[in-house]
């Protein structure tokens, strides 16, 4: 039963993958990836690992998609013609390349099912709520904190550049509906 909802969850999310690279309308595109999100949560979860499964919804399916969603409205891009590839040699690449990982995954699956490993001891607070919390509010604190300026000054950043490039008005809509 599980290997089963395995192979559901992860078709999906390689397809779900394979939409956001085929799909034409940055919008389409942006759904695609959160159903690339979601099935990796449920992956997640099928490896007792719940608290990343929520974070990932959380964090990326939630905030960091109403993000994307927001640059993509906010830049209107259209949808772009169709036009003829210049680059004729990428398709025959690409498929040397995916051939190249297909063999990576085989090899790696061959030689994870010859070497057996024992596990030290049989109780591991790895993944577990507490353990994640007090290593981030204590050991990692200082790249946790770094981080968040970080996002905030891309966000900063991306909102000057837009109204630089007149995208967005300077001024506050509410007071030009005023006058």
């Amino acid at each position: 039963m599980l290997v089963l909802l395995f192979i559901l969850f992860g078709a999906m999310a390689i397809g779900c993958a394979l939409a956001v690279v085929a799909q034409r309308n940055p919008l389409y595109s942006a759904i695609s990836l959160v159903g690339v999100f979601i099935s990796l949560a449920c992956l997640y979860v099928m490896l007792a690992a719940p608290f990343i499964a929520a974070v990932q919804v959380i964090v990326y399916a939630g905030a960091i998609m109403v993000l994307v969603v927001f640059v993509i409205m906010l830049l209107n891009v259209e949808e772009e013609a169709h036009r003829r590839p210049r680059l004729r040699f990428l398709v025959p690449a690409a498929v040397a390349l995916a051939a190249v990982l297909i063999a990576e995954v085989a090899f790696i699956l061959v030689s994870v099912q010859e070497s057996r490993v024992v596990p030290t001891s049989s109780t591991s607070d790895v993944g577990l709520t507490q353990s994640i919390g007090s290593a981030l509010f204590t050991r990692y604190l200082l790249p946790f904190e770094i981080t968040s300026i970080l996002l905030l000054m891309a966000i900063v950043g991306a909102m000057t550049l837009a109204r630089r490039g007149g995208l967005i008005s300077p001024r506050d809509p509410a007071k030009r509906d005023q006058r």
